[in-house]
């Protein structure tokens, strides 16, 4: 595994680097005291896991931690800092990790095996997998399905998240879309956008995963692996691989996040 620090106190960024370089699944670490260098870095190179300091000068660590997802959505988030008040944003943030300094090697340890151990646990084993824990991915076999247009692929977003229930083309444009009105020329657009998915899926040979009936659309679970669909069928590991980010970055998604926390919460009440 990669890693990045990023703090801009000298002192504690030795510390953390020459910390990560005794966690034996750490690879190589590397670090920044300005956010600049590390997203530069990042535009380049990709990491697995990013240890960010909150209280910086020039871009606080929340603030960073979004620019990281942006460029890098699957990179775990563990945030550093001697300042336990910031707990509740880096908790909002559903980072991955929390440490108050001064960090020790065991804490540090403990929450990068934390990250790891989801990072296994969602990872797709069938040979059509859709991903919905953090940023949305439809794998064939390990390999994301890219689509010629964006909406495409949130249009497959949303209609996994319906898990099979026939959705109509206006809803899916008001979902999507929200206050575009749903007009002609709303109508032609959402047909281009549903032939770039078909194509898409075709592609990689798996377009049996829709079913298109007059007027609307559904996936057909039956056909895929979900994350999702294995944490509401009540599988431990999926309950546990569930860090509370659902389809990042779609709005729409946010009641069916709000919907998987509660359910999470409910699966850990004791009676």
């Amino acid at each position: 595994m990669k890693a990045i620090c990023v703090d801009d106190e000298a002192l504690v960024l030795r510390l953390t680097l020459s910390l990560l370089k005794d966690i034996p699944v750490i690879t190589e670490a590397v670090g920044f005291t300005d956010c600049a260098g590390a997203l530069s870095f990042l535009a380049k190179e990709s990491v697995d896991i990013a240890i960010l300091d909150i209280d910086m000068p020039d871009m606080d660590g929340i603030s960073l931690a979004m620019k990281i997802k942006e460029l890098r959505p699957n990179v775990s988030i563990i945030f550093l800092t001697g300042y336990a008040q910031y707990a509740v944003d880096a908790f909002a943030f559903h980072a991955s990790g929390y440490i108050l300094k001064p960090v020790g090697r065991e804490r540090l340890s403990t929450e990068i095996e934390y990250a790891l151990q989801g990072m296994k646990r969602s990872a797709p084993r069938a040979h059509v997998f859709a991903r919905t824990f953090g940023e949305f991915d439809l794998l064939v076999d390990g390999r994301p399905v890219t689509f010629s247009r964006s909406k495409a692929k949130e249009v497959l977003a949303y209609l996994v998240d319906r898990q099979g229930a026939g959705v109509t083309r206006s809803n899916i444009f008001s979902s999507i879309w929200e206050d575009a009105p749903y007009d002609r020329s709303g109508q032609k657009y959402l047909d281009t956008v549903i032939r770039a998915l078909k194509d898409g899926l075709k592609k990689y040979g798996v377009e049996d995963i829709l079913e298109f009936n007059k007027g609307s659309l559904r996936v057909c679970p039956e056909k895929i692996d979900c994350d999702m669909y294995r944490f509401f069928a009540g599988d431990v590991e999926y309950i546990n691989a569930y860090r509370g980010e659902y389809m990042s970055s779609y709005p729409w998604a946010d009641f069916s996040e709000a919907y998987l926390d509660s359910m999470k919460e409910s699966f850990y009440v004791k009676p």
